[in-house]
Parts: C-alpha cells; sequence; structure tokens
C-alpha cells in the first residue's frame, strides 16, 4: 500500500534527522539491506539488524551535527525513492534513496549520491 510506505518512510526519515538509532531500527526488518555510498564507485552493503544497527551507530557519532532534508518522495506500492541534501556542518551532498518496504518496516535502503 502506498500510504503504508510513505507513512513508514516518512517515519523513517524523521528518525533519521534525529539520529535515534533504536527508533530507525524498529522501522527496518531483521533482514534488512543497506547498501552506502562509501565506497566508490559501489558501496559498502550491510545486511540484518546488527550490521546496519552498528553502521548506523558509527556514522551518527562520526557526524553529530549531521541533518538530513528530504527534498521529494515518490511512492510506487512497496517502493519509494527520496531524493535528499545531507549537510555535516562545512559542507553537504545531494542524493537518492530506493526504498523497499515490507510488512510496515523498511526492508531495503540503497544510497547513491551526486558527484
Amino acid at each position: 500500500m502506498s500510504a503504508s510506505t510513505e507513512a513508514t518512510i516518512t517515519a523513517f526519515n524523521e528518525a533519521f534527522g534525529h539520529h535515534d538509532v533504536d527508533a530507525v531500527m524498529a522501522l527496518m526488518t531483521d533482514d534488512c539491506i543497506f547498501e552506502n555510498t562509501l565506497p566508490t564507485p559501489d558501496g559498502e552493503r550491510h545486511v540484518g539488524q546488527k550490521a546496519v544497527r552498528e553502521f548506523w551507530k558509527q556514522f551518527f557519532h562520526d557526524s553529530p551535527r549531521a541533518t538530513f532534508e528530504t527534498e521529494e518522495m515518490v511512492v510506487a506500492g512497496d517502493r519509494a525513492a527520496v531524493r535528499w541534501r545531507f549537510d555535516w556542518g562545512d559542507g553537504h551532498i545531494r542524493g537518492i534513496d530506493l526504498f523497499k518496504v515490507r510488512d510496515g518496516k523498511v526492508a531495503e535502503k540503497l544510497s547513491y549520491v551526486k558527484g
């Protein structure tokens, strides 16, 4: 359902914006997949609650001033594309996340950046 997908992604992005690892992980499936933008060219792939949680803990620790702004969200069934801007204080990047939602939780988050 699109409404459920949109609500899940909105809640996920709000938790992410607050650097709330527990809330982010509560919105991800046990077998979740996250593909980071780094290292180039393909990024790292993290699979499962434990691996993804560890990544987010380190990421938020290393980027305490970081802010995340959703610029646009397009939802199609259980999938969503989110165009975003990520600002860490003395710089920023823009990119897109491709999400897959299952049973009201994020099953997959694949991240890509410009440049």
